[in-house]
């Protein structure tokens, strides 16, 4: 009998992004937890989401202009929410099929929503997102924590958030704080 050689590691991109080929035959559920801009005409736009290693999401401009059709202009209001990726393989560049990264689901939407997308310059597609239920809060990882303790430090001694404030931020934005962590954070403010 053979021993089981999990392979996935050995086929992992060398890459900053989340690629569409990460989601060849699967599709992944995020959740936003910040948004950057970036002087690249091409890629102005990285989504970080729990989980990402580094690799955020950099939408084209056809899942960004989804994005703000269903969730408003402000990037700021779109941390906490989440949606749906999976690989088109029918996207092009130029007249090259490449594959692609496309949105299927998104949370925060009353209903399916149908876009009409600029495929080329001289032809349009629809393009439908369907509604998805809010997933269940996961632990807010040690990573995440550690990023954000330190801003989280300084607006505590400045008396411009309390501890349950910055408790209640991260749930909303980031996941559920361990009982460690909520002790770190009273802490701040001189309780446990």
């Amino acid at each position: 009998m053979s021993q089981a050689i999990d392979m996935t590691k050995t086929i992992e991109p060398k890459s900053d992004q989340l690629n569409a080929d990460d989601l060849l035959d699967t599709t992944k559920d995020i959740t936003v937890t910040d948004i950057k801009l970036h002087s690249s005409p091409d890629q102005p736009v990285s989504i970080h989401y729990l989980g990402d290693d580094g690799r955020p999401y950099k939408p084209c401009k056809s899942m960004r202009r989804v994005l703000v059709a269903a969730w408003g202009k402000d990037g700021g209001k779109w941390i906490g929410r989440s949606m749906r990726l999976y690989a088109d393989p029918e996207v092009t560049f130029g007249k090259q099929k490449v594959g692609g990264i496309r949105i299927s689901h998104l949370t925060g939407i009353d209903g399916p929503k149908s876009y009409m997308l600029t495929v080329t310059r001289a032809r349009r597609a629809e393009h439908r997102v369907e509604p998805m239920d809010t997933p269940k809060r996961a632990e807010l990882s040690q990573q995440v924590f550690d990023e954000k303790m330190t801003s989280i430090k300084a607006l505590i001694e400045e008396g411009k958030l309390t501890p349950e404030q910055a408790i209640t931020n991260l749930q909303k934005h980031y996941g559920e704080p361990t009982a460690e962590q909520r002790k770190t954070i009273r802490a701040l403010g001189g309780g446990e």
